[in-house]
């Protein structure tokens, strides 16, 4: 029997049980705990209650759908089909490994097929995505294939840049290095000149921030 079939038929895992903001906030004092220090000193006594709202600013990208942002576009461009670039879109992640921090930017390109959207719109698949924990490579495919899915262009480029926490603030504790992935669909990937134009637009690492 293929490894195929053998995993066919096993049950997917049952969604975990949902967790109140009492028991959140437990957790937290839990690890203050093993960290070493009392939860019940001063000023620690309402950190439980700051974390678990800081977690639902961190991760809301949990709670929305990035492909309702894209639902409404706009035909009335003239006949406009040529590349379409937002640089520079500011973002923070969390590392889904230790759950540290990752900062950077978002290069989004697009050649549109007789509709675009609004630029608002495509930072906010960015932050939709960023908001939750996340591996960078991941993150880059699921913003590009979330613009081609919807959108139907004809050809997507998405480059990030990030600086990983996981990386700077402990284990090898190597700062100033910048971690660069790129996903590209469509003419982007097939037609060497449209790549080289969204690279050479977006010009990562040169251009003024």
């Amino acid at each position: 029997m293929s490894k195929t079939n053998k995993t066919a038929g096993k049950k997917a895992a049952p969604a975990p049980a949902p967790v109140s903001r009492a028991q959140a906030e437990d957790a937290v004092r839990t690890l203050l705990t093993w960290a070493g220090e009392d939860p019940r000193r001063e000023g620690l006594l309402d950190t439980p209650r700051r974390v678990v709202e800081a977690y639902g600013d961190w991760f809301s990208g949990y709670r929305d759908d990035p492909r309702e942002f894209l639902a409404r576009t706009f035909e009335e461009v003239a006949g406009y089909d040529e590349l379409i670039v937002l640089r520079d879109i500011d973002y923070e992640s969390h590392c889904e490994h230790h759950m540290a921090p990752i900062i950077g930017k978002v290069h989004v390109g697009y050649l549109p097929d007789g509709k675009v959207v609004g630029i608002s719109k495509l930072a906010r698949v960015v932050e939709t995505y960023a908001r939750r924990f996340q591996v960078q490579e991941k993150m880059t495919a699921q913003i590009a294939q979330c613009i081609q899915d919807v959108l139907q262009p004809r050809g997507v480029g998405v480059v990030v840049e990030g600086a990983h926490e996981c990386m700077t603030t402990r284990g090898i504790h190597k700062r100033g290095v910048s971690m660069i992935t790129s996903k590209m669909l469509g003419t982007f990937r097939s037609n060497p000149s449209t790549r080289a134009e969204f690279l050479r637009f977006i010009d990562v690492g040169n251009h003024s921030r």
